[in-house]
């Protein structure tokens, strides 16, 4: 397969459905291995931990508005624009929650409620999803010497560098074919 082949592919691809659903899925499996960290291995998530999980859900969402009508200009762009905003976010919030488990302080703490908006308290509304009963500064799980927020930057750096990719792609203009 040639370069020039498959740049017309790269450039396509949010027109498709397939690779939306693939984006939603893999945020999906990484949202239910952290609700089996919290509910069957019993490991208590912080408020970081619930931040970081809202902006999973928001690359989900990405994922399905997406596929909803992949031709449609419109929904091409909120779909980029929550995948944009959930991705860098949750990498900011990863890196903090980093900063948290490394450099532990009294001074430098999370909070030990979340900062909802009082019209939508999602840790009431759903306690089994969104209630903080974790400390942010302990590392209750580690996998390769690794902490789980140190994995949730690289999962989202990746997610962030493949935005960029597809993003970018789709809004070059398309190269001209050559004669030969």
């Amino acid at each position: 397969m040639s370069s020039n082949s498959l740049s017309p592919n790269l450039k396509n691809l949010s027109l498709r459905r397939w690779p939306w659903l693939l984006l939603a899925f893999s945020a999906l499996a990484l949202e239910l291995s952290a609700l089996y960290f919290q509910h069957v291995m019993k490991l208590e998530p912080c408020v970081m931990c619930i931040y970081e999980r809202i902006t999973m859900l928001a690359i989900i969402f990405a994922g399905l508005i997406g596929a909803s009508a992949p031709s449609y200009l419109l929904v091409r762009l909120i779909a980029f624009s929550v995948w944009a905003v959930g991705s860098v976010w949750g990498l900011l919030l990863a890196v903090e929650h980093v900063d948290y488990q490394m450099n532990p302080s009294p001074f430098a703490t999370c909070d030990f409620f979340p900062n909802f908006p009082e019209w939508l308290p999602l840790h009431e509304f759903m306690p089994w999803l969104f209630n903080p009963t974790g400390d942010c500064s302990d590392i209750v799980w580690q996998f390769m010497g690794y902490s789980m927020p140190q994995w949730l930057i690289l999962s989202f750096a990746i997610y962030v560098v493949i935005f960029v990719v597809v993003a970018v792609t789709a809004i070059l203009p398309a190269k001209a074919s050559t004669i030969k």
